[in-house]
């Protein structure tokens, strides 16, 4: 959906209640208020250590390394319910937060909310642009090591990032494998990047 069809959609939307889907950090740092979250599932996208972070987790002479939803597969994730009331504040806000390098295409997708009985709601979300130059791609273990161990941004170090994800992600009973491999070996791992050089 392209962008002038997504700010129609969230006028015509403007007086409902709005579902956010959190994959990566809003899963334990929302920053916005909202009624209540929900364990649920998007089909079609999957969570991806893809993203070369210039800003938030690093620099761009020294990319951090973030997730983004990559497509195929499915991720399971939180949904949270915001107040129509609070709905313009929230989508103003993520996009502040999610947009600062237009890494991401901003969306409404279908998902479905884990509890019982199951529920399909529109969500929104952000998807990784893979033409963008902050792309990544599927990179090895060692790489993500690499960029992870010398990630420092605005919002702190990236070796926490990934830390705090995988934390999230197993209080709601998930368990990535490769996510979880890259926080088993950063474990312990407070080294600090040398400074580059002049």
């Amino acid at each position: 959906m392209d962008l002038n069809s997504q700010h129609a959609q969230n006028f015509q939307h403007a007086q409902e209640d709005l579902w956010v889907f959190a994959y990566g950090s809003l899963l334990w740092r929302p920053g916005f208020e909202f009624l209540e979250s929900v364990p649920a599932r998007m089909i079609g996208v999957h969570r991806s250590l893809c993203v070369y972070s210039f800003v938030h987790r690093g620099t761009p002479e020294r990319p951090g390394l973030v997730l983004g939803l990559d497509r195929g597969g499915n991720c399971r994730g939180l949904a949270y319910k915001v107040a129509a009331a609070n709905r313009a504040a929230t989508i103003a806000y993520l996009r502040e937060r999610e947009q600062v390098t237009m890494i991401y295409r901003e969306s409404l997708r279908a998902m479905w909310l884990e509890n019982d009985p199951q529920q399909r709601v529109q969500g929104l979300t952000y998807v990784v642009d893979r033409g963008h130059p902050q792309y990544a791609g599927r990179l090895t273990l060692e790489q993500q090591l690499l960029h992870v161990r010398q990630g420092h941004g605005k919002s702190g170090a990236n070796r926490e990032y990934v830390i705090e994800t995988v934390k999230a992600l197993e209080a709601l009973g998930y368990r990535e494998g490769d996510l979880h491999k890259l926080a088993e070996r950063l474990k312990g791992s407070h080294e600090t990047p040398a400074a580059p050089s002049a």
